[in-house]
Protein backbone atom coordinates (compact mmCIF):
# COMPACT_ATOMS: atom_id res chain seq x y z
CA UNK A 1 0.00 0.00 0.00
CA UNK A 2 1.43 3.13 -1.30
CA UNK A 3 3.22 5.70 1.43
CA UNK A 4 1.05 8.71 0.18
CA UNK A 5 -2.34 6.73 1.05
CA UNK A 6 -1.01 5.21 4.60
CA UNK A 7 -0.11 9.04 5.75
CA UNK A 8 -3.35 10.49 4.53
CA UNK A 9 -5.09 7.94 6.62
CA UNK A 10 -2.57 8.33 9.65
CA UNK A 11 -2.02 4.90 9.42
CA UNK A 12 1.03 5.38 11.94
CA UNK A 13 -1.17 6.32 14.57
CA UNK A 14 -2.61 2.88 14.62
CA UNK A 15 0.61 1.17 14.91
CA UNK A 16 1.20 3.22 17.88
CA UNK A 17 -2.05 2.41 19.45
CA UNK A 18 -0.97 -1.24 18.58
CA UNK A 19 2.31 -0.88 20.54
CA UNK A 20 0.50 0.63 23.27
CA UNK A 21 -1.13 -2.87 23.85
CA UNK A 22 2.32 -4.81 23.54
CA UNK A 23 3.62 -7.00 26.63
CA UNK A 24 7.18 -6.01 26.29
CA UNK A 25 10.01 -4.26 23.89
CA UNK A 26 9.58 -6.87 21.65
CA UNK A 27 6.49 -6.46 20.64
CA UNK A 28 6.33 -2.80 20.74
CA UNK A 29 9.33 -2.78 18.49
CA UNK A 30 7.28 -4.94 15.86
CA UNK A 31 4.28 -3.31 16.08
CA UNK A 32 5.60 -0.12 14.97
CA UNK A 33 6.19 -1.40 11.82
CA UNK A 34 3.32 -3.29 10.77
CA UNK A 35 2.27 -2.41 7.40
CA UNK A 36 -0.25 -3.90 5.12
CA UNK A 37 0.43 -6.77 2.78
CA UNK A 38 -0.91 -7.89 -0.66
CA UNK A 39 -0.38 -11.77 -0.22
CA UNK A 40 -3.73 -13.42 0.66
CA UNK A 41 -1.66 -16.35 2.07
CA UNK A 42 -0.24 -14.32 4.97
CA UNK A 43 -3.46 -11.70 5.52
CA UNK A 44 -5.52 -15.16 6.18
CA UNK A 45 -2.18 -16.69 8.37
CA UNK A 46 -2.24 -13.31 10.48
CA UNK A 47 -5.91 -13.15 11.08
CA UNK A 48 -5.88 -16.71 11.80
CA UNK A 49 -3.11 -16.32 14.68
CA UNK A 50 -5.31 -13.62 16.00
CA UNK A 51 -8.64 -15.66 15.71
CA UNK A 52 -6.77 -18.64 18.01
CA UNK A 53 -5.30 -16.22 20.02
CA UNK A 54 -8.86 -14.69 20.86
CA UNK A 55 -9.95 -18.08 21.46
CA UNK A 56 -7.34 -19.65 23.66
CA UNK A 57 -7.40 -16.49 25.48
CA UNK A 58 -10.95 -17.59 27.07
CA UNK A 59 -9.48 -20.10 28.82
CA UNK A 60 -5.82 -19.54 29.11
CA UNK A 61 -5.06 -15.89 29.34
CA UNK A 62 -2.18 -14.64 27.34
CA UNK A 63 1.14 -15.70 27.08
CA UNK A 64 3.26 -14.77 30.40
CA UNK A 65 5.94 -11.88 28.98
CA UNK A 66 6.89 -10.93 32.75
CA UNK A 67 10.88 -10.76 32.82
CA UNK A 68 11.08 -10.72 28.77
CA UNK A 69 13.44 -8.01 27.35
CA UNK A 70 13.91 -7.02 23.99
CA UNK A 71 18.12 -7.99 24.50
CA UNK A 72 18.53 -8.96 21.02
CA UNK A 73 20.73 -6.11 20.29
CA UNK A 74 22.95 -7.69 23.59
CA UNK A 75 22.72 -11.24 22.15
CA UNK A 76 23.83 -10.26 18.89
CA UNK A 77 27.14 -8.61 20.47
CA UNK A 78 28.19 -11.62 22.48
CA UNK A 79 30.93 -12.27 19.61
CA UNK A 80 34.82 -12.53 20.42
CA UNK A 81 36.23 -10.36 21.65
CA UNK A 82 33.38 -8.43 23.10
CA UNK A 83 32.29 -9.05 26.64
CA UNK A 84 28.86 -8.66 27.83
CA UNK A 85 28.98 -6.95 31.52
CA UNK A 86 27.41 -8.21 34.45
CA UNK A 87 24.15 -5.65 34.09
CA UNK A 88 23.66 -7.04 30.55
CA UNK A 89 23.57 -10.85 31.93
CA UNK A 90 20.89 -10.15 34.49
CA UNK A 91 18.53 -8.94 31.73
CA UNK A 92 19.18 -11.67 29.79
CA UNK A 93 18.67 -14.38 32.28
CA UNK A 94 15.38 -12.67 33.68
CA UNK A 95 14.17 -12.94 29.82
CA UNK A 96 15.52 -16.15 29.57
CA UNK A 97 13.58 -17.13 32.59
CA UNK A 98 10.53 -15.67 31.06
CA UNK A 99 10.82 -17.83 28.04
CA UNK A 100 10.83 -20.75 29.74
CA UNK A 101 7.01 -19.19 31.27
CA UNK A 102 5.95 -18.70 27.54
CA UNK A 103 7.00 -21.84 26.31
CA UNK A 104 4.92 -23.79 29.08
CA UNK A 105 2.01 -22.00 27.89
CA UNK A 106 2.65 -22.91 24.18
CA UNK A 107 3.07 -26.42 25.22
CA UNK A 108 -0.56 -26.19 26.63
CA UNK A 109 -2.10 -24.68 23.45
CA UNK A 110 -4.86 -27.54 22.14
CA UNK A 111 -4.84 -28.91 18.82
CA UNK A 112 -7.07 -26.55 17.32
CA UNK A 113 -4.77 -23.76 17.62
CA UNK A 114 -2.47 -24.82 15.22
CA UNK A 115 -0.80 -21.90 13.85
CA UNK A 116 -0.27 -21.03 17.19
CA UNK A 117 1.39 -24.36 18.30
CA UNK A 118 3.73 -24.14 14.92
CA UNK A 119 5.25 -20.57 16.15
CA UNK A 120 5.70 -21.93 19.35
CA UNK A 121 7.98 -24.39 17.40
CA UNK A 122 10.61 -21.81 17.12
CA UNK A 123 10.58 -20.98 20.77
CA UNK A 124 13.23 -22.91 22.72
CA UNK A 125 13.56 -23.70 26.18
CA UNK A 126 16.94 -22.04 27.83
CA UNK A 127 16.30 -22.48 31.48
CA UNK A 128 19.49 -23.78 32.19
CA UNK A 129 21.78 -21.32 30.30
CA UNK A 130 19.47 -18.92 32.58
CA UNK A 131 20.19 -20.61 35.74
CA UNK A 132 24.05 -20.76 34.68
CA UNK A 133 23.95 -17.06 34.55
CA UNK A 134 21.58 -16.68 37.76
CA UNK A 135 24.57 -18.95 39.83
CA UNK A 136 26.96 -15.96 38.49
CA UNK A 137 25.05 -13.30 38.58
CA UNK A 138 22.57 -11.71 40.90
CA UNK A 139 19.41 -9.67 39.67
CA UNK A 140 20.92 -6.35 40.26
CA UNK A 141 24.01 -7.07 37.62
CA UNK A 142 26.07 -8.03 40.85
CA UNK A 143 28.59 -11.01 40.45
CA UNK A 144 28.14 -13.31 43.12
CA UNK A 145 31.06 -14.62 45.60
CA UNK A 146 29.39 -18.01 44.82
CA UNK A 147 30.54 -17.83 40.88
CA UNK A 148 33.81 -19.41 41.10
CA UNK A 149 35.45 -20.83 44.15
CA UNK A 150 38.22 -18.91 43.29
CA UNK A 151 36.22 -15.87 43.54
CA UNK A 152 35.02 -16.47 46.80
CA UNK A 153 38.58 -17.27 48.17
CA UNK A 154 39.72 -14.20 47.08
CA UNK A 155 37.13 -11.77 48.51
CA UNK A 156 37.13 -13.56 51.95
CA UNK A 157 40.47 -12.62 51.82
CA UNK A 158 39.76 -9.09 50.97
CA UNK A 159 37.24 -8.56 53.90
CA UNK A 160 39.64 -10.28 56.60
CA UNK A 161 42.37 -7.89 55.26
CA UNK A 162 39.67 -5.21 55.78
CA UNK A 163 38.67 -6.02 59.25
CA UNK A 164 42.89 -6.00 60.10
CA UNK A 165 42.82 -2.89 58.92
CA UNK A 166 39.94 -2.15 60.78
CA UNK A 167 41.27 -3.33 63.73
CA UNK A 168 44.83 -1.52 63.78
CA UNK A 169 43.11 1.94 62.82
CA UNK A 170 40.75 1.51 65.77
CA UNK A 171 43.37 0.68 67.99
CA UNK A 172 45.64 3.68 67.29
CA UNK A 173 42.41 5.98 67.87
CA UNK A 174 41.79 4.81 71.34
CA UNK A 175 45.53 5.27 72.15
CA UNK A 176 45.73 8.81 74.07
CA UNK A 177 49.06 9.47 72.91
CA UNK A 178 48.26 8.83 69.14
CA UNK A 179 44.68 11.35 69.90
CA UNK A 180 47.05 14.22 71.21
CA UNK A 181 48.59 14.30 67.75
CA UNK A 182 45.38 13.83 65.40
CA UNK A 183 43.94 16.92 64.14
CA UNK A 184 40.26 14.95 64.47
CA UNK A 185 39.62 11.31 66.15
CA UNK A 186 38.24 10.16 62.84
CA UNK A 187 39.79 8.18 60.01
CA UNK A 188 39.59 8.82 56.31
CA UNK A 189 40.60 7.99 52.97
CA UNK A 190 42.93 8.77 49.91
CA UNK A 191 42.59 6.49 46.73
CA UNK A 192 40.90 3.48 48.91
CA UNK A 193 43.32 3.78 51.40
CA UNK A 194 42.73 4.26 55.55
CA UNK A 195 44.23 7.04 56.87
CA UNK A 196 44.70 9.14 59.39
CA UNK A 197 44.38 13.17 60.14
CA UNK A 198 48.17 13.58 61.66
CA UNK A 199 48.85 17.57 63.11
CA UNK A 200 51.68 18.84 60.69
CA UNK A 201 54.30 19.60 63.64
CA UNK A 202 53.84 15.91 65.08
CA UNK A 203 55.68 14.90 61.56
CA UNK A 204 57.62 11.58 62.16
CA UNK A 205 55.29 10.41 65.28
CA UNK A 206 53.60 7.93 63.45
CA UNK A 207 55.44 5.83 61.19
CA UNK A 208 54.37 5.56 57.54
CA UNK A 209 53.36 6.99 54.14
CA UNK A 210 52.42 10.64 53.71
CA UNK A 211 50.12 10.75 51.00
CA UNK A 212 48.91 14.46 50.84
CA UNK A 213 48.22 17.52 53.17
CA UNK A 214 45.43 19.89 53.32
CA UNK A 215 45.17 23.07 51.33
CA UNK A 216 46.23 24.89 54.71
CA UNK A 217 49.14 22.62 55.36
CA UNK A 218 47.86 21.90 58.93
CA UNK A 219 47.47 18.47 58.87
CA UNK A 220 49.39 15.53 57.08
CA UNK A 221 47.20 12.60 55.52
CA UNK A 222 49.26 9.60 56.83
CA UNK A 223 49.09 6.12 56.33
CA UNK A 224 50.29 4.03 59.02
CA UNK A 225 52.90 1.89 58.65
CA UNK A 226 50.83 -1.38 59.83
CA UNK A 227 48.06 -0.68 57.47
CA UNK A 228 50.39 -0.21 54.51
CA UNK A 229 51.06 -3.87 53.73
CA UNK A 230 47.58 -4.69 54.42
CA UNK A 231 46.38 -1.94 51.93
CA UNK A 232 48.84 -3.50 49.59
CA UNK A 233 47.25 -7.03 49.89
CA UNK A 234 44.02 -5.62 49.18
CA UNK A 235 45.08 -3.91 45.74
CA UNK A 236 46.93 -6.75 44.90
CA UNK A 237 43.15 -9.29 46.08
CA UNK A 238 41.36 -6.53 44.21
CA UNK A 239 43.51 -7.09 40.66
CA UNK A 240 43.20 -11.28 40.94
CA UNK A 241 39.66 -10.80 41.81
CA UNK A 242 38.61 -8.31 38.60
CA UNK A 243 40.88 -11.12 36.50
CA UNK A 244 38.23 -13.36 37.68
CA UNK A 245 35.27 -11.76 37.45
CA UNK A 246 36.45 -11.03 33.95
CA UNK A 247 36.85 -15.10 33.19
CA UNK A 248 33.62 -15.59 34.36
CA UNK A 249 31.96 -12.83 32.25
CA UNK A 250 33.90 -14.58 29.23
CA UNK A 251 32.79 -17.80 29.68
CA UNK A 252 28.95 -16.22 29.91
CA UNK A 253 29.30 -14.42 27.07
CA UNK A 254 31.12 -17.50 25.25
CA UNK A 255 27.72 -19.34 26.01
CA UNK A 256 25.49 -16.98 24.61
CA UNK A 257 27.46 -16.73 21.72
CA UNK A 258 27.46 -20.82 21.06
CA UNK A 259 23.61 -20.33 21.61
CA UNK A 260 23.23 -17.03 19.82
CA UNK A 261 21.43 -18.10 16.62
CA UNK A 262 18.92 -20.24 18.58
CA UNK A 263 18.26 -17.31 20.99
CA UNK A 264 17.73 -15.06 18.46
CA UNK A 265 15.21 -17.44 16.62
CA UNK A 266 13.03 -17.18 19.73
CA UNK A 267 13.41 -14.31 20.70
CA UNK A 268 11.92 -13.34 17.30
CA UNK A 269 9.47 -15.70 17.42
CA UNK A 270 8.35 -14.05 21.10
CA UNK A 271 7.88 -10.48 19.38
CA UNK A 272 5.75 -11.92 16.85
CA UNK A 273 3.79 -13.93 19.59
CA UNK A 274 3.66 -10.75 21.54
CA UNK A 275 2.49 -9.07 18.78
CA UNK A 276 -0.53 -11.06 17.93
CA UNK A 277 -1.25 -10.78 22.11
CA UNK A 278 -1.43 -7.11 21.52
CA UNK A 279 -4.02 -7.02 18.92
CA UNK A 280 -6.00 -9.47 20.75
CA UNK A 281 -5.97 -6.86 23.76
CA UNK A 282 -6.65 -4.05 21.61
CA UNK A 283 -9.84 -6.27 20.07
CA UNK A 284 -10.85 -6.50 23.55
CA UNK A 285 -10.25 -3.41 24.83
CA UNK A 286 -12.17 -1.45 21.24
CA UNK A 287 -14.79 -4.11 20.47
CA UNK A 288 -12.62 -4.83 16.99
CA UNK A 289 -13.35 -7.91 14.77
CA UNK A 290 -11.52 -9.97 12.93
CA UNK A 291 -13.18 -9.75 8.79
CA UNK A 292 -13.64 -12.32 7.20
CA UNK A 293 -11.27 -12.36 3.47
CA UNK A 294 -12.75 -12.84 0.71
CA UNK A 295 -11.70 -13.74 -2.76
CA UNK A 296 -14.32 -11.34 -4.48
CA UNK A 297 -13.62 -7.79 -4.62
CA UNK A 298 -16.17 -6.58 -2.20
CA UNK A 299 -16.78 -4.51 0.87
CA UNK A 300 -18.98 -4.90 3.69
CA UNK A 301 -18.91 -3.52 6.34
CA UNK A 302 -21.21 -2.80 9.27
CA UNK A 303 -21.35 -0.76 12.37
CA UNK A 304 -17.87 0.65 11.31
CA UNK A 305 -16.18 3.73 13.39
CA UNK A 306 -13.13 5.56 12.48
CA UNK A 307 -10.54 3.99 14.61
CA UNK A 308 -8.57 7.00 15.74
CA UNK A 309 -11.74 9.32 16.39
CA UNK A 310 -12.66 6.04 18.52
CA UNK A 311 -9.61 6.60 20.51
CA UNK A 312 -9.15 9.91 21.06
CA UNK A 313 -8.44 11.42 24.62
CA UNK A 314 -11.74 12.16 26.77
CA UNK A 315 -11.06 14.45 29.15
CA UNK A 316 -13.43 12.07 31.35
CA UNK A 317 -11.67 9.17 31.26
CA UNK A 318 -8.58 10.50 32.08
CA UNK A 319 -8.00 8.56 35.33
CA UNK A 320 -7.76 4.94 35.51
CA UNK A 321 -11.59 3.28 36.04
CA UNK A 322 -11.94 0.63 38.54
CA UNK A 323 -12.71 -1.84 35.65
CA UNK A 324 -8.61 -0.87 34.09
CA UNK A 325 -6.93 -1.64 38.06
CA UNK A 326 -5.01 -4.37 37.83
CA UNK A 327 -4.81 -4.92 34.22
CA UNK A 328 -1.31 -3.77 34.16
CA UNK A 329 0.66 -1.50 31.79
CA UNK A 330 -1.87 -1.76 28.84
CA UNK A 331 -4.43 0.51 30.73
CA UNK A 332 -2.51 2.73 32.06
CA UNK A 333 -2.71 6.50 30.92
CA UNK A 334 -5.03 5.01 27.62
CA UNK A 335 -8.43 7.14 27.15
CA UNK A 336 -11.33 4.86 27.05
CA UNK A 337 -13.09 4.51 23.54
CA UNK A 338 -15.95 6.47 22.85
CA UNK A 339 -18.20 4.39 21.47
CA UNK A 340 -21.56 6.14 22.08
CA UNK A 341 -19.87 9.69 20.69
CA UNK A 342 -18.58 8.05 17.22
CA UNK A 343 -21.46 7.37 15.07
CA UNK A 344 -21.20 3.94 13.42
CA UNK A 345 -21.64 3.42 9.07
CA UNK A 346 -22.65 0.33 7.22
CA UNK A 347 -21.09 0.61 3.98
CA UNK A 348 -20.57 -1.62 0.89
CA UNK A 349 -19.49 -1.52 -2.32
CA UNK A 350 -18.68 -4.10 -5.10
CA UNK A 351 -21.58 -6.32 -4.93
CA UNK A 352 -24.72 -5.12 -7.02
CA UNK A 353 -22.34 -1.74 -7.45
CA UNK A 354 -18.52 -0.83 -8.33
CA UNK A 355 -18.46 2.94 -7.82
CA UNK A 356 -19.95 4.88 -4.67
CA UNK A 357 -20.83 8.56 -4.72
CA UNK A 358 -21.47 9.98 -1.32
CA UNK A 359 -22.73 13.32 -0.82
CA UNK A 360 -24.32 15.83 1.88
CA UNK A 361 -23.08 18.44 3.74
CA UNK A 362 -19.91 19.80 4.89
CA UNK A 363 -18.70 18.78 7.82
CA UNK A 364 -21.17 15.98 7.76
CA UNK A 365 -18.85 12.76 7.76
CA UNK A 366 -18.02 12.06 3.98
CA UNK A 367 -14.46 12.50 4.06
CA UNK A 368 -14.33 10.33 7.81
CA UNK A 369 -16.24 7.65 5.66
CA UNK A 370 -13.81 7.56 3.03
CA UNK A 371 -10.98 7.46 5.43
CA UNK A 372 -12.68 5.03 7.88
CA UNK A 373 -13.52 2.62 4.47
CA UNK A 374 -9.16 3.26 3.96
CA UNK A 375 -8.43 2.27 7.53
CA UNK A 376 -10.69 -0.66 7.38
CA UNK A 377 -8.86 -2.23 4.41
CA UNK A 378 -5.27 -0.98 5.80
CA UNK A 379 -5.73 -2.67 9.40
CA UNK A 380 -7.52 -5.84 7.41
CA UNK A 381 -4.65 -6.38 5.18
CA UNK A 382 -1.87 -5.72 8.44
CA UNK A 383 -3.44 -9.10 9.78
CA UNK A 384 -5.57 -6.39 12.51
CA UNK A 385 -9.22 -6.66 13.93
CA UNK A 386 -11.11 -3.71 12.66
CA UNK A 387 -13.71 -1.83 14.83
CA UNK A 388 -16.82 -3.28 13.11
CA UNK A 389 -20.04 -5.27 13.76
CA UNK A 390 -18.85 -9.58 13.59
CA UNK A 391 -19.42 -10.65 10.14
CA UNK A 392 -17.91 -8.26 8.02
CA UNK A 393 -16.14 -9.13 4.79
CA UNK A 394 -13.16 -7.57 3.13
CA UNK A 395 -11.22 -8.59 0.20
CA UNK A 396 -7.33 -8.19 -0.24
CA UNK A 397 -6.55 -4.94 -2.84
CA UNK A 398 -3.40 -4.48 -4.54
CA UNK A 399 -3.25 -1.38 -3.40
CA UNK A 400 -5.38 1.27 -2.23
CA UNK A 401 -5.35 4.74 -3.76
CA UNK A 402 -6.55 7.95 -1.79
CA UNK A 403 -7.22 11.98 -3.04
CA UNK A 404 -8.13 13.87 0.45
CA UNK A 405 -7.68 17.39 1.69
CA UNK A 406 -5.20 20.28 0.21
CA UNK A 407 -2.48 18.66 -1.73
CA UNK A 408 -1.03 22.34 -3.04
CA UNK A 409 2.70 22.42 -3.35
CA UNK A 410 4.12 26.05 -3.18
CA UNK A 411 7.37 24.53 -4.29
CA UNK A 412 5.98 23.46 -7.43
CA UNK A 413 3.61 26.25 -8.00
CA UNK A 414 0.62 23.95 -8.15
CA UNK A 415 -2.63 24.98 -7.32
CA UNK A 416 -5.16 23.16 -5.65
CA UNK A 417 -6.98 21.80 -8.68
CA UNK A 418 -3.88 21.02 -10.65
CA UNK A 419 -2.58 19.16 -7.47
CA UNK A 420 -5.89 17.54 -7.28
CA UNK A 421 -6.41 16.46 -10.97
CA UNK A 422 -2.59 15.52 -10.88
CA UNK A 423 -3.27 12.99 -8.07
CA UNK A 424 -6.17 11.68 -9.90
CA UNK A 425 -4.66 11.11 -13.00
CA UNK A 426 -1.86 8.84 -10.83
CA UNK A 427 -4.60 7.04 -9.56
CA UNK A 428 -6.01 6.04 -12.93
CA UNK A 429 -2.83 5.49 -13.99
CA UNK A 430 -2.25 3.18 -11.61
CA UNK A 431 -5.60 1.41 -10.83
CA UNK A 432 -6.47 -1.82 -11.75
CA UNK A 433 -9.24 -4.06 -11.04
CA UNK A 434 -7.99 -5.25 -7.35
CA UNK A 435 -7.70 -1.29 -6.44
CA UNK A 436 -9.10 0.33 -3.86
CA UNK A 437 -10.26 4.32 -5.09
CA UNK A 438 -11.23 6.82 -2.29
CA UNK A 439 -11.47 10.13 -4.17
CA UNK A 440 -12.87 12.64 -1.94
CA UNK A 441 -14.07 16.21 -3.39
CA UNK A 442 -14.28 14.93 -7.46
CA UNK A 443 -14.41 17.84 -9.89
CA UNK A 444 -13.96 21.13 -6.73
CA UNK A 445 -11.63 24.11 -6.95
CA UNK A 446 -12.25 24.86 -10.86
CA UNK A 447 -15.80 25.81 -12.68
CA UNK A 448 -18.44 23.67 -11.45
CA UNK A 449 -19.56 22.69 -15.39
CA UNK A 450 -15.66 21.90 -16.26
CA UNK A 451 -15.54 20.35 -12.91
CA UNK A 452 -18.36 18.09 -13.68
CA UNK A 453 -17.15 16.95 -17.02
CA UNK A 454 -14.06 16.42 -15.53
CA UNK A 455 -15.70 14.30 -12.43
CA UNK A 456 -18.08 12.57 -14.81
CA UNK A 457 -15.05 11.20 -17.43
CA UNK A 458 -12.75 10.18 -14.00
CA UNK A 459 -16.00 7.79 -13.02
CA UNK A 460 -16.31 6.46 -16.28
CA UNK A 461 -12.47 5.64 -16.40
CA UNK A 462 -12.81 4.25 -12.88
CA UNK A 463 -16.08 1.94 -13.92
CA UNK A 464 -13.80 1.03 -17.66
CA UNK A 465 -10.94 0.13 -15.25
CA UNK A 466 -13.40 -1.69 -13.12
CA UNK A 467 -11.61 -1.34 -9.92
CA UNK A 468 -14.01 -0.56 -6.36
CA UNK A 469 -13.85 3.07 -5.64
CA UNK A 470 -15.87 5.93 -3.44
CA UNK A 471 -15.93 9.43 -4.34
CA UNK A 472 -17.61 12.10 -2.17
CA UNK A 473 -19.14 15.37 -4.42
CA UNK A 474 -21.52 18.36 -4.29
CA UNK A 475 -21.25 17.90 -8.00
CA UNK A 476 -25.21 16.96 -9.11
CA UNK A 477 -24.36 16.04 -12.60
CA UNK A 478 -22.11 13.57 -10.96
CA UNK A 479 -24.76 12.42 -8.08
CA UNK A 480 -26.88 11.67 -11.30
CA UNK A 481 -24.72 9.01 -12.52
CA UNK A 482 -26.37 6.76 -10.47
CA UNK A 483 -29.38 6.60 -12.27
CA UNK A 484 -27.31 6.21 -16.08
CA UNK A 485 -25.11 3.40 -14.70
CA UNK A 486 -25.95 -0.04 -13.24
CA UNK A 487 -22.61 -0.36 -11.44
CA UNK A 488 -22.88 3.31 -9.83
CA UNK A 489 -24.85 3.68 -6.48
CA UNK A 490 -25.45 6.87 -4.33
CA UNK A 491 -25.53 7.16 -0.56
CA UNK A 492 -25.68 10.46 1.36
CA UNK A 493 -24.49 11.36 4.89
CA UNK A 494 -27.71 12.18 6.91
CA UNK A 495 -28.38 16.26 7.59
CA UNK A 496 -31.04 16.92 10.48
CA UNK A 497 -33.49 19.98 9.22
CA UNK A 498 -34.83 20.39 12.41
CA UNK A 499 -31.41 20.78 14.22
CA UNK A 500 -29.78 21.96 11.10
CA UNK A 501 -27.03 19.35 12.36
CA UNK A 502 -25.51 16.60 10.33
CA UNK A 503 -26.35 12.69 12.20
CA UNK A 504 -23.58 11.58 10.14
CA UNK A 505 -25.36 8.52 9.54
CA UNK A 506 -24.26 6.89 5.49
CA UNK A 507 -27.61 6.32 3.75
CA UNK A 508 -26.60 4.13 0.54
CA UNK A 509 -29.44 4.35 -2.46
CA UNK A 510 -29.89 8.34 -1.67
CA UNK A 511 -28.60 11.22 -3.10
CA UNK A 512 -28.17 13.87 -0.74
CA UNK A 513 -28.17 17.88 -0.64
CA UNK A 514 -25.03 19.95 0.44
CA UNK A 515 -27.89 22.00 2.53
CA UNK A 516 -25.34 25.08 2.41
CA UNK A 517 -27.94 27.55 2.81
CA UNK A 518 -29.43 25.86 5.92
CA UNK A 519 -25.79 25.00 7.72
CA UNK A 520 -25.00 28.98 6.48
CA UNK A 521 -27.88 30.14 8.47
CA UNK A 522 -26.93 28.04 11.58
CA UNK A 523 -23.80 29.36 11.34
CA UNK A 524 -25.11 33.05 11.81
CA UNK A 525 -25.57 33.95 8.16
CA UNK A 526 -29.07 36.95 8.30
CA UNK A 527 -32.55 35.37 7.41
CA UNK A 528 -32.26 38.29 4.62
CA UNK A 529 -29.09 37.21 3.37
CA UNK A 530 -30.25 33.40 3.26
CA UNK A 531 -33.27 34.55 1.31
CA UNK A 532 -32.02 36.20 -1.18
CA UNK A 533 -29.42 33.57 -1.75
CA UNK A 534 -32.82 31.10 -2.24
CA UNK A 535 -33.82 33.40 -4.80
CA UNK A 536 -30.68 32.91 -6.62
CA UNK A 537 -31.14 29.42 -6.69
CA UNK A 538 -31.59 27.72 -10.18
CA UNK A 539 -35.43 25.78 -11.24
CA UNK A 540 -33.40 22.79 -11.86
Amino acid sequence: MNAHTLDKLEFERITELLAGYAASGLGRGLALQVRPAHGAGQILAWLEQVREMLAVEKSMGLPPFAGIRDVRPEVRAAVPPTRLEPEVFAQIAETLQGTHHVRAWLDALPEEAGRLRHLGERVGDFLSIAQQISEAVDARGHVRDEATARLARIRGQIIRAKDSIGEVITKLLHSPQIQKILQYPNATFHNDRTVLPLKAEHRGRIQGIIHRSSDSGATLFIEPAPVVQLNNQIIKLRYEEHEEITRVLWQLTQLIHLNRETILETLNALAVLDLIGAKVRMARHLRLEVADLIDEQQIRLREARHPILLTMPDRRAEEPTEDQEGQGRAAIGRPEPRFERVVPIDIRVGDDFDLLVVTGPNTGGKTVTLKTVGLMAAMHQSGLPIPAAPGCKMPVFDDVLMDVGDEQSLQQSLSTFSSHLGYVLETLRRSTPRTLVLIDELGAGTDPDEGAAIGRAVMDELLQIGCRAIITTHLGVLKSRAHTHTRVENASVEFDLETLMPTYRLRIGEAGNSNALAIAQRLGMPKRLVDAAEKHLSDR
